[in-house]
């Protein structure tokens, strides 16, 4: 099962702070209660979370609730607060536990991609013991350190699928009614490369420049995202229920990604058999309403192609997709020097 259903659904307006109900915790992408918050991940990469600070993913915990944009789509919601019973809370902050109350502590932070912290963060950054250090750390314990901190909800830069899911579980909006009443988009014109490798970019901890991602990774990441594109469009197209604006965005986006997927086989040669695999499962699907079942499958096929095509890959047979990899000048923002 995917988290398709946990995804921000509106934009409010009132900045106060409030309790979140039981109900609407449960919705939230990542559990408040094992949220450490970003304060905890900057002791160690302090860097990555100066980078942070200056994206927009940490900007949005005090500037979505003050644009005309979260105003009108809230008035045609017909709801009031920003911060607290709202779906809105889980894609644009990150919550955490506060005198005993659920409350959002930042904007799209660590953990919205890596996971919740309470689990993994001790166990990540222990190298063997008290003295012990990166440099001292035996080649057997950093493999069992990572088996750890991945069993207690770690998403490493490594489980590329899952780090790119977390992206698409936000940048694909399945909420029907939030985009045919409110007026908010469908979904964001995403690509993963030109999104990852511009302003939240913090690859701080691999390179002290920040340094752009390598081509093998970026080939990667470009393909997994072609599938994940194809995945959630199937999955919006499953929940759409009327012929209208989310039905029919979903269903182009669909359409558009197989096609994309298509042409990316021939480029590469059929040098990825996955790729076929995805083609395959959304082909037996029909983009239509009332047809959740099918669609739903499709999108599992889908799935289940990609996660094997992250596991079986590392980007060096793919050269022949390299014309299609986004230049610097199309990734989305500023890259931030540490």
């Amino acid at each position: 099962m995917t988290r398709i259903t946990r995804f921000c659904s509106s934009l409010l307006v009132v900045m106060g702070f409030a309790v979140i109900t039981a109900a609407n915790a449960q919705e939230l992408h990542i559990d408040p209660q094992k949220v450490t918050g970003p304060d905890a991940c900057g002791e160690c990469h302090e860097s990555s979370v100066k980078a942070w600070k200056e994206s927009h993913h940490a900007k949005t915990f005090h500037e979505l609730p003050r644009s005309d944009e979260s105003r009108e789509i809230a008035s045609k919601m017909g709801i009031k607060r920003i911060k607290a019973e709202s779906d809105c809370l889980s894609c644009h902050f990150t919550s955490a536990i506060k005198e005993g109350k659920s409350k959002p502590i930042a904007g799209i932070s660590c953990e919205s991609c890596h996971g919740a912290g309470e689990g993994y963060i001790k166990v990540h950054s222990d190298f063997g013991g008290k003295d012990a250090t990166k440099e001292t750390e035996t080649p057997e314990h950093k493999i069992q350190r990572w088996a750890d901190a991945e069993a207690a909800g770690m998403i490493r830069p490594s489980n590329l699928y899952a780090l790119a899911e977390n992206c698409y579980q936000c940048h694909m909006v399945p909420n029907e009614e939030l985009v045919n009443k409110g007026g908010h988009a469908a979904g964001s014109k995403f690509e993963l490369v030109a999104w990852s490798q511009g302003e939240v970019r913090h690859n701080v901890w691999y390179t002290k420049e920040n340094e752009a991602a390598d081509v093998n990774r970026q080939r990667m990441m470009f393909l997994i995202g072609q599938m994940l594109e194809l995945e959630y469009s199937l999955r919006g197209v499953s929940k759409a229920t009327e012929k209208a604006t989310y039905a029919v965005s979903m269903a182009k986006r669909a359409s558009r990604a197989k096609k994309r997927l298509a042409k990316i086989d021939e480029l590469t040669g059929g040098a990825a058999p996955e790729i076929k695999q995805a083609l395959e499962a959304a082909s037996g699907a029909k983009l239509s309403l009332n047809n959740e079942a099918a669609l739903v499958a499709a999108a599992e096929g889908v799935q289940e192609a990609a996660i094997a095509f992250a596991a079986n890959h590392d980007g060096s047979a793919f050269a022949g997709i390299d014309k299609a990899l986004p230049t610097p000048e199309k990734y989305k923002g500023k890259v931030i020097q540490p």
